[in-house]
C-alpha cells in the first residue's frame, strides 16, 4: 500500500484553484480528484504496518481550525522546476497537526520524516518539456481564498496509474479538542 495522510480543501476552494490551471505550456495540472495538502507522504507499507498507522491516527486529538490561501509557489528538483502549488497563509494549528501526525507515524513503526514541513497544494507537475512559468506565477501570485473550517484529515492510498496518481481516501479522522 502507498499511503500519506492528508486534508481535502472544500469544494469551492478546488473550484478557484482549477481555475488558475492554465498558462503554462507542458504542465501536467493536477484533477479536481488529487487536489489535497499533505500532511505526512508514507510510501508503500504492509497492510499490517498501514493498521497500526491508521490505529495511532485514531489516537490524535486536535481541535478544528481554518485555513486560508496566500499566495501561490514553485518547488525546484536539482536546479529544475518541479511543481507549482498554491499555499496557506502561516498556521500554529496546522502546524500543531502536522506534529501529532508525524509522531503516530512515528509510534507505528515509521522512520521519522526528514525532510522539512512546507505546506502546500500540488497544482502542477512541470518536466523539462514544460513552459515559463513566470507569468503564471505573477498572474497567480496574491491568491488568497477562504477561510475554510478544517474539521478533519484523510488517510490516503495512491494508485500509479499511466495518466497519474489516483488518490483513494481510506479513512477519514474528525478533529476533536
Amino acid at each position: 500500500m502507498r499511503l500519506f495522510v492528508a486534508l481535502r480543501p472544500p469544494p469551492a476552494l478546488r473550484d478557484l484553484l482549477l481555475g488558475t490551471m492554465d498558462g503554462v505550456e507542458g504542465a501536467r495540472w493536477q484533477d479536481d480528484d488529487q487536489l489535497h495538502l499533505t500532511l505526512r507522504f508514507i510510501g508503500e507499507i504492509e497492510p499490517p504496518q498501514a493498521e497500526d498507522l491508521a490505529a495511532e491516527l485514531c489516537r490524535i486529538h486536535a481541535p478544528p481550525f481554518e485555513l486560508s490561501i496566500a499566495g501561490v509557489g514553485h518547488f525546484e528538483k536539482k536546479g529544475r522546476l518541479s511543481a507549482l502549488w498554491a499555499g496557506p497563509a502561516p498556521s500554529p494549528p496546522l502546524d500543531v497537526l502536522q506534529r501529532k501526525v508525524e509522531r503516530a507515524c512515528q509510534r507505528a513503526g515509521l522512520e521519522p520524516e526528514h525532510r522539512k514541513f512546507t505546506p502546500h497544494i500540488t497544482l502542477a507537475r512541470l518536466s523539462g518539456a514544460a513552459g515559463l512559468v513566470g507569468d503564471w506565477l505573477s498572474a497567480h501570485g496574491a491568491l488568497s481564498a477562504g477561510p475554510w473550517p478544517v474539521t478533519e484529515f484523510r488517510l490516503y492510498e495512491s494508485q500509479l496509474a499511466s495518466g497519474g496518481s489516483r488518490y483513494e481516501p481510506l479513512i477519514a479522522y474528525r478533529l476533536r479538542a
